[in-house]
């Protein structure tokens, strides 16, 4: 915690551990995809001048360390990087993926804690 972003009358550090699943925790997030989402999340994180710090994808779930700017709540940015990336991925992988729920790919809610003085430790479990 050593290092600080601003905005313009702000100073912040704050970290987020998110995971999230994919809709009925099925066993989905493999290969192509799993490698093609990892670049989406990213590029949605930054649409919303957030960035994601660390992030693992595993076949039923994802875990992503966020840091997230205090003008937008952890909710928001998580809702947003959840709804657009499942219709992105319904345009992408539609009508080629078997298991596929068209636009609804990740399952309601989400887990969060906040990333303090445990980072390393987190970075780790990530």
């Amino acid at each position: 915690m050593d290092k600080y972003e601003s905005l313009s009358h702000t100073a912040w550090d704050c970290k987020y551990h998110v995971v999230f699943i994919p809709k009925c925790r099925r066993r989905t997030l493999y290969k192509q995809l799993r490698e093609h989402l990892g670049e989406v999340f990213r590029k949605l994180a930054a649409q919303k001048e957030c960035r994601v710090e660390e992030g693992h994808l595993m076949p039923d779930h994802v875990h992503m360390m966020l840091s997230i700017p205090p003008k937008y709540s952890v909710s928001q940015v998580v809702g947003f990087i959840k709804g657009k990336s499942a219709i992105h991925l319904a345009r992408v992988y539609g009508e080629r993926k078997r298991n596929f729920v068209g636009q609804h790919f990740w399952a309601r809610g989400y887990f969060v804690s906040t990333v303090g003085r445990d980072e390393a430790v987190i970075r780790e479990y990530i």
